[in-house]
């Protein structure tokens, strides 16, 4: 199968990048090394070509209604040009995806999905709308998105665009940015742990203003950094922290489901009994106390017996430190409890601490 390219797939190649495989993707996992593009965005400013991600538009005038029967947050509660976090469920309570929403008005409405779940998760939303008058049109292919992330995104941004950035608010967005005279849409968003923006632009402008960013300072970064920056910084990823059979719940994501809606939403009930009866797995930070890397997928143990898995490690670029995300039984979640990990045929010791892998 030939991969999708995104626009700036040629200017990934002029520079170097490492070109993989992702979500059907070919996108750049690094273009110098994993570690000296993460420490550039911790401590300076990085881009990342996101331009894989789907963007899907609902409007109409019962958008707001659809959208708070679909997903688990209530889209009631932001404002005219702020973005929410939340999640699309399925009836059992798994997550079909979980995603960025931005409110233009009360009939406007774009929604930010993983790549790869795009088409997955257009399909489910016009599986859904019967009964409501909204329009839902897949406007992915028309989109490139970059994100600038680093504590001097808003330094760099500034010299492209006719916006003062002192005045866009987090988890708010501005349209219709003048960007070097390219019309783009900014928002105050990012997925590092660090001040950030994305931008979304034509997609036939993404190559020039990824190129614009880098000659005033941007160092360009590949996935590989910025699945150990969005780790670092708590923030989940669909297929690790939860999926269509691991609920939000497991993953720390209560802040994303609001059971006082006035709306139904799908999933809602099985959700809604766990909670009450209580969560019966938990999300916690690991330490491995002897050598070697946790990795997505290896099992946690107390005295002998499973309790739960990794479901994101790494050796920290930030920390210097084997760490870890674990999804393991609630009662075991306990900051200080010793447990083991299973890596290959060794057992390696290791703590659980809290997910604050960062001070800021």
């Amino acid at each position: 199968m030939e991969l999708k390219k995104t626009p700036i797939y040629d200017v990934h190649v002029k520079l170097g990048g490492n070109m993989i495989e992702y979500a059907g993707w070919a996108l750049p996992s690094e273009f110098t090394s994993l570690t000296e593009e993460h420490n550039a965005v911790r401590e300076n400013v990085g881009i990342f070509d996101v331009s894989h991600m789907g963007e899907i538009f609902i409007t109409g005038k019962d958008a707001v209604k659809f959208i708070n029967y679909l997903l688990s947050n209530d889209i009631r509660k932001i404002s005219d040009n702020e973005c929410q976090y939340s999640i699309m469920l399925n009836d059992k309570g798994g997550v079909v995806d979980d995603l960025l929403i931005s409110k233009y008005n009360d009939e406007k409405f774009l929604l930010v999905v993983n790549g790869a779940n795009c088409d997955k998760d257009y399909k489910w939303i016009l599986d859904h709308k019967e009964g409501y008058d909204v329009e839902v049109v897949n406007d992915s292919s028309k989109y490139a998105e970059i994100a600038v992330q680093g504590p001097k995104s808003q330094e760099l941004l500034q010299k492209l665009i006719d916006y003062n950035l002192e005045d866009l608010e987090y988890y708010h967005f501005v349209d219709g940015v003048d960007f070097d005279g390219k019309k783009v849409l900014i928002s105050r968003t990012g997925y590092t742990g660090e001040l950030g923006y994305e931008i979304y632009a034509d997609w036939n402008d993404g190559a020039e203003i990824f190129e614009k960013l880098i000659e005033k300072g941007a160092v360009p970064c590949g996935l590989g950094c910025r699945d150990t920056l969005r780790f670092e910084a708590s923030m989940p990823l669909y297929g690790n922290e939860m999926d269509e059979e691991n609920n939000p719940l497991h993953a720390g994501l209560k802040f994303a489901i609001d059971f006082k809606k006035e709306d139904d939403f799908i999933g809602r009930k099985p959700l809604e009994e766990e909670y009450n009866k209580g969560i019966e797995k938990k999300i916690i930070g690991l330490e491995l106390t002897g050598k070697g890397i946790p990795r997505h997928g290896y099992p946690v143990l107390k005295d002998g017996k499973e309790i739960g898995h990794i479901s994101t490690g790494y050796l920290s670029p930030t920390l210097g430190k084997p760490i870890a995300n674990v999804i393991i039984d609630a009662d075991e979640a306990v900051k200080g409890n010793e447990v083991e990990v299973q890596i290959r045929k060794r057992v390696v010791p290791a703590v659980l601490i809290s997910r604050k892998f960062l001070q800021k």
